[in-house]
């Protein structure tokens, strides 16, 4: 697979501005398994998608914790990244738990539950 130079460069610069360190967390974790994956994911989601500047980046990670949140449990350990991201970039705590209560309409309550308790965690780590 040929990655692209300028939209590697967009993702590197984007993804550790929210979530510092992830590409060598995820090298150190499966480039074994699937080599370049990391690289991958730094350039797609966070190259072309997330570096697309048509909304902040509050909107845009607001957004993706709604939709982590919706899915249910089986997506807390990325919801938890971004919820983490989200504070990074300025979203209060206050406004995390009301976009993942408003998901109780869409991903019903045990979705909420679920969604609020990741919330915790990040909150609790960064109140250690």
């Amino acid at each position: 697979m040929s990655l692209d130079e300028p939209t590697y460069a967009r993702g590197k610069e984007l993804s550790e501005q929210v979530n510092p360190g992830m590409e060598e967390a995820l090298a150190a974790r499966y480039d074994a398994l699937v080599p370049g994956l990391s690289r991958m994911v730094v350039e797609v989601p966070y190259g072309t998608f997330y570096a697309r500047g048509v909304v902040d980046e509050k909107t845009r990670l607001l957004a993706t914790v709604a939709a982590l949140t919706a899915q249910g449990g089986q997506t807390r350990p990325q919801l938890k990244v971004n919820i983490a991201s989200a504070r990074a970039v300025g979203a209060s705590r206050e406004e995390i738990c009301e976009i993942i209560y408003q998901m109780t309409l869409y991903g019903g309550f045990p979705a909420m539950i679920n969604g609020m308790n990741a919330a915790i965690e990040v909150f609790e780590a960064e109140d250690d």
